[in-house]
C-alpha cells in the first residue's frame, strides 16, 4: 500500500489533494499535516516510510524554500511534489533545482494533479507545460550546490534558530519561543555562523535569504 503525506494549511486544498491521490492510487494511505514542523515529525516517525510528500511552499513557519531544504536534508530519498499558488516559472525551476520531483500550480485542474502523482510515483519528473525551458535559476548552479550543502549541515534545532534570526528575533526571544536557555541559543548561533562560513548574524541572514522567492523573482538589475 502506498503512503502519501499531504502538507498544506488549507483544509479545502487538502481535500483536493486527497481526491487526486485516490484517483491515482485508490488503495493509498494518506496522512495530513498542516505545517512544516508537524510534517517533519510525521516523516521522521519510525516506520513512517512515506512514498511521496505533496507540500505547499507558503505556510506559516516557513520562508522561501526552507521547507524543501528541510525535507531534502532529513529525508533525501523521499520524493517531493510542490503544489503551490506561486507559479512564477523562475520559482518552479528553482524548486526543481533544489531537488523536488514535481511542481503543480494550485490553479491546475485535478487531471494535472493526478498525472503529476502518477509520473513521480513511476520515477519521473513532472514540470508545468508552460515553464519556459530557457528560464535561468537565480542562483548559479555551483553557488546553489554550495549553499544547499552548507544548509544541510544544520541540525533541525539550528535550522529553526536560523529561521527565527531571519524573522528578526533576538536571542532572548528565540530562547522564549523554543523554551531553552539563552546559552543554548548562543551556542546554536555560533554553530550556524561556523557552518555557513560567515562571521555575523547579518551575514547569515543575507546568505540564507538567497533561497527566498523575492530574490528569485527579481529582474536583472533590481538587486541592490
Amino acid at each position: 500500500m502506498e503512503r502519501f503525506l499531504i502538507v498544506d494549511d488549507h483544509p479545502l486544498f487538502r481535500e483536493a489533494l486527497q481526491s487526486a491521490i485516490m484517483a491515482a492510487h485508490p488503495a493509498a494511505e494518506i496522512v495530513e499535516a498542516t505545517g512544516m514542523d508537524e510534517a517533519l515529525a510525521l516523516a521522521g516517525t519510525p516506520g513512517a516510510a512515506f512514498d511521496l510528500a505533496l507540500l505547499d511552499l507558503s505556510m506559516p513557519g516557513t520562508t522561501g524554500f526552507d521547507g524543501i531544504l528541510q525535507f531534502r536534508s532529513r529525508f533525501p530519498r523521499l520524493p517531493l511534489v510542490v503544489v503551490s499558488g506561486l507559479d512564477d516559472p523562475r520559482i518552479v525551476r528553482e524548486a526543481l533545482a533544489y531537488g523536488v520531483s514535481g511542481f503543480v500550480p494550485k490553479a491546475s485542474g485535478k487531471a494535472e494533479l493526478v498525472a503529476a502523482i502518477r509520473t513521480v510515483m513511476a520515477g519521473g519528473l513532472h514540470v508545468p507545460a508552460d515553464t519556459p525551458g530557457a528560464a535561468v535559476p537565480a542562483i548559479p548552479e555551483d553557488d546553489r550546490e554550495r549553499l544547499v550543502e552548507r544548509l544541510k549541515t544544520l541540525t533541525p534545532a539550528q535550522f529553526r534558530v536560523l529561521q527565527m534570526i531571519r524573522q528578526g528575533l533576538l536571542n532572548k526571544q528565540i530562547a522564549y519561543e523554543l523554551q531553552v536557555g539563552e546559552t543554548t541559543v548562543k551556542a546554536h548561533v555560533s554553530e550556524i555562523l561556523r557552518k555557513l562560513g560567515v562571521i555575523s548574524r547579518t551575514q547569515a541572514v543575507i546568505e540564507a535569504s538567497r533561497i527566498d522567492f523575492e530574490r528569485i523573482t527579481l529582474e536583472p538589475g533590481d538587486e541592490k
